[in-house]
């Protein structure tokens, strides 16, 4: 659905402001006249003082068409003659219309009729001339200060769909990185399933392999999932690796049933666990145990992949599918989410990421 164009609103914005000012100028001087003792056509000159004030409300379109051709504040010359003389013509037209309105209506009731026209004309183009100035340069601010506004939201919405590229483009990265290392290793296990005569077993894993990488060989374009569907395709990973490590992988995920909806990253846990295996579980004789947990404090969700294995060394790098997965975070959710890998109570290393939560 298109958005309502902006431009009618902005219209009416200004005539109401004109609007406002000639009513209130209207006003002020009424009451400044009657305060003093004087007597003229008051209902008259409150309509006349009003009206001569449609010249501001019928030239603002124009100037800031003008604006637009010659920028204010420049360092050329050209605009700020332009400009000047454009804020004197109209303060020339404004004139000409406050005097011809009085002119015609005598709205200060003068017994002998209203004075001629260039008699009027003169006093009012000098009076109104500072003030033209002055009206002109709020204008001439009011573009600027929209100018600035409109580039803040266009390089807003630019930063917003290039976060959105970056994720997609860190999520085809990731995908591409799953399926060769993957695959290989899976195809490994299956041929030592194969060498040790365990037929079901290697069947289950080519099964289970199926499945994942119809997953991952997906190519909608869709940023996020729901939790229940990220721990299914962590399940049918786990059970592969388990194939892989035996007795040497032990693992518990625990997920509430109301987290089950919540909207994650799609792929975010699987380079989680993937780390703790390669880096934990698989430098250790005797393997070691990993827990994939969520929980929910009001507007946060938090995911964390706990592994028993070694502790992080005081320097360590990390690989790509950890900075993949920081940068997808940042892309998708900016300062709203955090990512940590810390040793955790000196037993082992615990991966946590804390994103603002939302229903599927």
């Amino acid at each position: 659905m298109k958005s309502a164009n902006p431009i009618p609103k902005l219209w009416l914005q200004v005539a109401a402001a004109w609007l406002t000012i000639a009513l209130f100028d209207a006003t002020q001087t009424l009451v400044t006249m009657r305060a003093m003792g004087m007597h003229h056509a008051w209902v008259t000159l409150f309509v006349v003082t009003t009206v001569t004030w449609l010249v501001w409300p019928v030239v603002t379109p124009a100037v800031f068409a003008l604006l637009q051709r010659f920028r204010l504040p420049s360092k050329s010359v050209l605009p700020w003659i332009v400009h000047g003389v454009a804020c004197i013509a109209i303060g020339l037209a404004w004139a000409t219309w406050a005097a011809l309105l009085e002119h015609l209506t005598n709205p200060l009731a003068n017994p002998h009729g209203p004075d001629a026209f260039a008699d009027i004309w003169y006093p009012k183009f000098y009076g109104m001339l500072i003030v033209g100035f002055i009206l002109y340069g709020a204008i001439v601010a009011l573009n600027v200060s929209l100018d600035a506004h409109n580039r803040l939201a266009r390089q807003q919405a630019a930063s917003a769909r290039m976060a959105e590229l970056l994720a997609q483009a860190q999520l085809a990265m990731l995908r591409l990185q799953l399926e060769p290392h993957f695959v290989f290793n899976s195809l490994n296990a299956v041929t030592g399933l194969i060498r040790e005569e365990r037929g079901n077993d290697a069947i289950a894993v080519i099964a289970a392999l199926g499945d994942l990488l119809r997953r991952v060989t997906d190519h909608s374009d869709r940023q996020y999932v729901v939790l229940e569907e990220e721990i299914a395709f962590l399940h049918k990973y786990l059970e592969i690796q388990q194939m892989r490590f035996a007795e040497r992988l032990r693992y518990h995920i625990e997920i509430p049933d109301d987290l089950l909806g919540a909207q994650v990253p799609d792929f975010i846990l699987q380079p989680l666990v993937e780390n703790a295996i390669k880096h934990g579980i698989g430098k250790r004789a005797k393997g070691g145990a990993l827990r994939v947990e969520a929980v929910r404090a009001g507007a946060l969700l938090t995911l964390t992949v706990y592994n028993d294995g070694p502790l992080l060394p005081d320097h360590v790098g990390e690989g790509v599918g950890l900075a993949n997965a920081r940068q997808r975070l940042a892309a998708l959710y900016g300062s709203e989410q955090t990512f940590e890998l810390t040793n955790w109570s000196n037993t082992g290393v615990l991966a946590t990421i804390t994103l603002p939560y939302r229903a599927h």
